[in-house]
């Protein structure tokens, strides 16, 4: 039997070292990548854990009021083509005290925004709005568009001399979160082209029309969430995940008795802002 006689051994050589690069990275890939990725994955939830054992800022407190209003488009004012909608304002307070008493870079707000915004109705009537709202029209009925670029941004206001000067039909925001984030939501067009019975030369500008014009509450619930984010004057970030869910309805009636005025118990880990590293 004759023996096969290798002519360059050294190029067979250099092809089996290859092979033996390649094998490694593949098993590195597939066995020491991932075992780096968990070990890396578990340091930052430690660390973001250890970063959130002591919340700077908190949810409070959230008001909400809801009641709606007629719009009445007829050129004589006869109150026979009036477009109906449904609005709620909310204030949400921050606890910026509850872990550092003192006011200090840590706890102060140097940026704060809102950004994706989400707006779900169990009925798919009339067009929904959430922005900014002045806070001396909190409960009263105004027109609110949508953000231009899906994102509310804040003016910080730092000294009382700011405060004497500020515009505040503009998204106004205290460094030291003495006041609240007031938000105004709008579902307008509910009911477009109403008019009163025959028998009734009047209407209800607030919570009642809805009953005088049968508008089932349920078919105008909805939930509502966004993403607020703050950043100290230490620039570091925080964010809270807000989800409300709007119900219009309570043992009373609700909102066909002309308003509905609710608290919301904010106790708990789930209200607190998170550190983003």
């Amino acid at each position: 039997m004759k023996k096969i006689k290798i002519k360059n051994e050294r190029l067979i050589f250099s092809v089996l070292i290859i092979l033996l690069f390649i094998i490694f990275l593949l098993y590195y890939n597939f066995i020491f990548s991932s075992v780096f990725a968990r070990n890396a994955f578990a340091d930052e939830m430690i660390e973001i854990a250890e970063e959130n054992e002591n919340p700077i800022f908190n949810i409070q407190k959230i008001l909400l009021y809801s009641s709606a209003n007629a719009i009445d488009n007829s050129k004589d004012l006869s109150l026979r083509n009036m477009s109906l909608c449904q609005f709620s304002d909310l204030s949400i307070y921050i606890d910026n005290t509850s872990y550092v008493s003192e006011l200090t870079n840590e706890n102060t707000v140097k940026e704060l925004y809102i950004n994706n915004i989400v707006i779900n109705s169990t009925g798919d009537i009339g067009t929904k709005f959430l922005d900014y709202k002045n806070p001396l029209d909190f409960g009263k009925y105004k027109n609110i568009q949508t953000p231009s670029n899906g994102r509310i941004d804040f003016n910080i206001v730092k000294t009382n001399t700011e405060n004497e000067t500020n515009d505040y039909s503009k998204p106004t925001f205290y460094t030291d979160c003495s006041n609240p984030i007031t938000l105004g939501y709008v579902n307008k067009d509910i009911l477009t082209n109403y008019s009163v019975s025959e028998n009734s030369s009047t209407v209800s500008f607030n919570g009642k029309v809805l009953k005088e014009a049968n508008i089932d509450i349920n078919t105008i619930n909805y939930t509502i969430s966004f993403k607020i984010h703050i950043t100290n004057n230490l620039n570091q970030k925080f964010v809270y995940n807000m989800l409300l869910n709007v119900d219009l309805n309570d043992s009373n009636g609700g909102i066909y008795n002309g308003y509905t005025f609710k608290g919301k118990n904010t106790s708990g880990n789930s209200f607190r802002f998170f550190r983003e590293l």
